[in-house]
């Protein structure tokens, strides 16, 4: 059967793959469509479970809302020019949409939702990976509720903040949802803040300050000071304003007659150990290699 260039347009267009993939599927399925989309779809398959070992730790992280209620999702590439195709950002973009229409922040789960166009987001995905040849994931999800304002902040869409506020505004949520993604505070105040984590901290300092062969109660006056210093750092409430270092988050909510009710931060990648290749090492390990199949021959 003669395979059309008007039908391999229609291959195309209905499942993103490349034209020789198309040609390529219809001979194979003897012309029928439905069937060719099938075959692209089983190879899709096949690509993405043969690139799944492989480490993806570059991407985007993106936010939906609608209402008082938002999500933010990361999804993830091999590297930072899949991360800014225009294909991954579109998908990105649907999988968020996808999360924020069904109530899951299981990955798993959101691979059965239906995006927009009525393929799932595990047929995308595996389509995508087809598509860019780069294994794609996607990571993680977060959902934050409010009867309050909820705001959110992605800085060149690598990372991404969304704050839940009890009064303030929708300009104020966005500035502490700025501050947030910029500095990475661990928890809201020091009520947040683990036990275990302060005995840790004041256990460290004890031991610094033992060293410095100064009277028992300066010693503790010392590791006071330095526990309390370290409690402003981690958290939200104690750190300086990003926008204006001269009041704490705390003043500038307390100004405004709002409190924090929670805040999520995404950065893409992070607790992924990325691979780090050496070229040189690469190369002679490849030329070591050769040797070793030679001496084998021989």
């Amino acid at each position: 059967m003669t395979i059309s260039a008007a039908m391999v347009k229609e291959l195309r267009e209905r499942t993103g793959a490349g034209m020789m993939e198309c040609k390529k599927a219809l001979v194979e399925a003897e012309g029928d469509l439905d069937a060719a989309a099938e075959v692209l779809r089983v190879s899709g398959q096949a690509k993405a479970d043969k690139k799944s070992s492989r480490v993806a730790a570059d991407g985007r992280v993106v936010v939906a809302q609608d209402g008082n209620s938002a999500v933010i999702v990361e999804i993830n590439s091999e590297t930072d020019f899949v991360a800014k195709d225009d294909n991954f950002i579109a998908f990105a973009e649907a999988v968020a949409e996808a999360a924020m229409a069904s109530d899951t922040t299981d990955v798993a789960e959101l691979a059965d939702q239906n995006l927009g166009d009525g393929r799932t987001v595990e047929t995308a995905r595996t389509e995508l990976i087809a598509k860019v040849g780069e294994n794609i994931g996607v990571r993680r999800i977060a959902r934050i509720a409010s009867t309050g304002v909820i705001a959110s902040y992605t800085h060149g869409a690598r990372i991404g903040a969304v704050v839940a506020l009890d009064g303030g505004d929708e300009a104020l949520g966005r500035d502490i949802a700025m501050h947030v993604a910029a500095i990475n505070p661990a928890f809201i105040d020091e009520s947040g803040v683990p036990a275990e984590t302060l005995e840790n901290e004041r256990r460290i300092e004890t031991e610094k300050a033992q060293g410095s062969g100064k009277p028992a109660e300066i010693i503790e006056k010392m590791v006071t000071g330095r526990v309390n210093k370290y409690l402003k750092e981690i958290t939200l409430l104690g750190q300086p304003f990003v926008k204006d270092p001269d009041i704490t988050v705390g003043e500038l909510l307390d100004k405004a007659g709002a409190t924090v009710a929670s805040f999520v931060r995404f950065e893409v990648g992070e607790g992924i150990e990325k691979k780090v290749e050496n070229f040189a090492d690469e190369v002679m390990k490849q030329i070591e290699d050769a040797k070793k199949k030679d001496d084998d021959k021989a």
